[in-house]
């Protein structure tokens, strides 16, 4: 294994170790013949979509078809606004229109069928999730707006046997199956981020050149580590074997910030998610990040996000209520 490859390896484990997928809402869908459904767009989420039986197609914003069939999974990881139709043709009503059924906390289930219909033309799971890059939040912005897998090629290795067991649950309805199925969505998602971190982001550039660059990556490698630490230019220069001048200009060419500023801009985005999604109280998080004071803590976290720590949770507390 070269050193690059163990490098880019150490970089991906980092992503996914910090990557939060959260379930906001699942549905076990069933529908006709013909069935137009819209979701709008939720940012700071993410879709993900399987379909077990039938076919459909899937429509962006931007009006792009996607034909998808019986074993399709599909990621919309910026939680875009799209459709999913029977046919181009069909008319749609947004997703909230439709009665559905609870199957448990999160996972309810919609039918569509008409009563002429008693076997379902379709059968999809549709999940919508908080997603959280944790500290590698700035790749968000770089992925594409929909990912579609293709669980057979090399950038997928793994994924054809939990897609059938999701198929299983789904079609199977056994005691427990809506909280298994929400479990696989997860992995699922998880893998689909890793192919595509693995398989060179569809070369994105920014943090992600820097993530494939062994001059870089090593000082962002330690950064994500020990984001509590002091760190130096010359420290983090050191950690890639480079000058403290060479390091720093190719840091802020490919990065596009300086090494401090993204150091520092790491802490608040880790900070954010340890107050809001992990609850964790504001002076664990001020000691954590190595700040001598919840006060010194406080006053970096407002001039980076433009407002305090309380104010952080607060908000986004009530707009999740």
């Amino acid at each position: 294994m070269s050193e690059h490859f163990a490098l880019s390896s150490d970089l991906i484990s980092e992503l996914l170790t910090g990557m939060r997928l959260r379930g906001v809402q699942y549905r076990r869908i069933q529908t006709g013949p013909s069935f137009g459904i819209s979701l709008n767009a939720k940012p700071g989420h993410a879709y993900f979509h399987y379909l077990a039986v039938g076919s459909a197609v899937l429509r962006t914003e931007d009006g792009v078809l996607h034909e998808l069939s019986a074993g399709n999974a599909v990621f919309l990881p910026q939680g875009a606004a799209h459709q999913l139709l029977s046919s181009p043709e069909e008319s749609t009503l947004d997703i909230s229109c439709f009665e559905s059924a609870p199957l448990g906390d999160t996972v309810s289930a919609v039918n569509l069928c008409p009563t002429t219909s008693a076997i379902p033309s379709a059968i999809l799971f549709y999940g919508c999730m908080q997603f959280d890059l944790g500290g590698m939040q700035g790749l968000g912005p770089l992925m594409p707006g929909l990912m579609a897998v293709d669980a057979t090629s090399d950038r997928y290795p793994g994924l054809l046997p939990i897609l059938a067991a999701m198929k299983g649950e789904i079609c199977s309805g056994r005691i427990g199956f809506a909280g298994i199925l929400a479990r696989l969505a997860d992995v699922v998602a998880a893998m689909i981020v890793r192919g595509w971190v693995e398989c060179g982001c569809d070369y994105a550039s920014g943090l992600v050149a820097a993530l494939r660059d062994p001059r870089l990556a090593r000082a962002i490698l330690a950064l994500h580590r020990h984001p509590g630490r002091n760190w130096t230019v010359s420290e983090l220069a050191e950690e890639c074997n480079s000058s403290r001048s060479v390091f720093a200009e190719r840091f802020q060419a490919t990065i596009g910030t300086p090494p401090l500023r993204y150091a520092t801009e790491l802490r608040m985005r880790l900070a954010s998610q340890w107050l809001i999604q992990d609850r964790l109280p504001i002076d664990t998080v001020a000691q954590n990040l190595g700040y001598t004071s919840q006060a010194a803590f406080s006053r970096a976290f407002k001039r980076i996000t433009g407002c305090p720590p309380g104010a952080s949770r607060g908000s986004l507390v009530k707009s999740l209520g």
